[in-house]
């Protein structure tokens, strides 16, 4: 049984924003951790409850920009037990110190920004993530790896091939025997299953403070090729391998498809793990109806929707509303979407408040889904 070291104080930190520029159609008014995925959920979610999960109580998101609608779905962090008087949830705007006078680049920008709280704080530890994939991680374990190890960073990897859409966007990591990490490559081009960065790191709080210090002093932006592959000699750099369900969004086709995945049983248990729950912002909606005539089959639907005519494979988000006589297939159709009378939608991504007209017919392809933007009327 794994027990936990007396010393295994960790604080969270998350970064929103990291690879907004993947799915540029999905965060024009949004951060990439506030993504809706899975009927009704975020991005962020996961990775605050996998935190939570693991007794992790103060947690900071240091935003980049967009970030008032992360702040709407998160409020107090009370679905996660973070509104605290000490720690809890701390939502970071850019702009946090008064020497900070433009929006950070790379992780150690946005790390400088927070420099006196990170040294006002009182966990040893501190475990570093981005939002671009939906897990449910046991940290427990990868706290207790970590102190064991006795590593100066810890870096979390799964065995994997790199995704279309991360082909300029991607750290691979490669290993001797004892599993410390010898070099770190950026935008690795090869096929085939790689040791696939996960943005998921574990270090002392004392020493990050130290490299933020560093990098201020040299002008480094960049936390895995300005700090960490340089220094690989020097620091004690040891790969995590996580074999778990990730979903990982690289692009608009990925996003579809992760929840896609999810029409299968398997996934679904992988991810929402009866022992670590995945928690999210409530919503008063009244249970889903199916009016006489509906026809649903091998689809996800969340509360508050309105069936009326036929969904088949689909993932609809909360409130969505498919009158009668239109057929809804082979669809992510996010909240408050109506698709009207005899309509006929497929292979379709449609953002918030979208209207898909009477008699409108609309169709992409498994390969090429088609996107209709928040709040479009078709």
């Amino acid at each position: 049984m794994l027990t936990t070291h007396k010393d295994a104080s960790v604080m969270g930190i998350i970064f929103p924003n990291t690879y907004d520029n993947l799915v540029p159609q999905l965060v024009a008014e949004r951060a990439m951790a506030a993504i809706p995925f899975a009927g009704r959920y975020r991005l962020i979610d996961f990775m605050l409850s996998s935190m939570t999960n693991a007794g992790i109580g103060n947690i900071s998101l240091l935003t980049r920009k967009n970030y008032h609608s992360l702040m709407e779905h998160l409020g107090s962090g009370r679905e996660w037990d973070l509104a605290r008087k000490h720690g809890g949830l701390n939502i970071v705007p850019p702009f946090a110190e008064r020497t900070v006078t433009k929006i950070y680049a790379g992780r150690m920008e946005a790390l400088a920004s927070i420099l006196r709280f990170l040294e006002a704080q009182k966990e040893k530890y501190v475990l570093m993530t981005d939002c671009f994939q939906a897990l449910n991680m046991d940290f427990k374990a990868l706290i207790h790896e970590h102190i064991e190890s006795g590593a100066d960073v810890t870096a979390v990897y799964q065995v994997a091939d790199i995704p279309d859409g991360a082909k300029n966007g991607n750290y691979t990591l490669n290993m001797d025997e004892t599993g410390r990490v010898t070099e770190i490559l950026n935008n690795d081009y090869r096929t085939g299953k790689q040791n696939l960065c996960m943005n998921i790191y574990m270090m002392e709080r004392e020493r990050l403070i130290s490299m933020i210090k560093e990098s201020s002093v040299r002008g480094q932006r960049f936390f895995e090729r300005e700090m960490l592959a340089p220094n690989l000699h020097i620091l004690n750099v040891r790969g995590y391998r996580y074999d778990g369900y990730v979903a990982r969004i690289a692009d608009l086709k990925s996003f579809f498809d992760e929840n896609m995945r999810l029409l299968q049983d398997d996934n679904i248990d992988q991810l929402f793990d009866k022992n670590r729950p995945i928690y999210t912002k409530t919503r008063d909606d009244n249970p889903t109806r199916y009016v006489e005539g509906a026809k649903v089959s091998n689809s996800m639907i969340a509360d508050g929707c309105i069936i009326q005519g036929t969904v088949e494979n689909s993932i609809l988000f909360r409130g969505v509303h498919v009158e009668k006589g239109a057929v809804v297939r082979n669809c992510v159709l996010m909240q408050d979407t109506v698709v009207e009378v005899n309509a006929n939608v497929e292979y379709l991504v449609t953002d918030k408040d979208v209207l898909i007209s009477a008699g409108k017919k609309l169709s992409g392809s498994d390969t090429f889904p088609v996107y209709v933007a928040e709040a479009h009327t078709v």
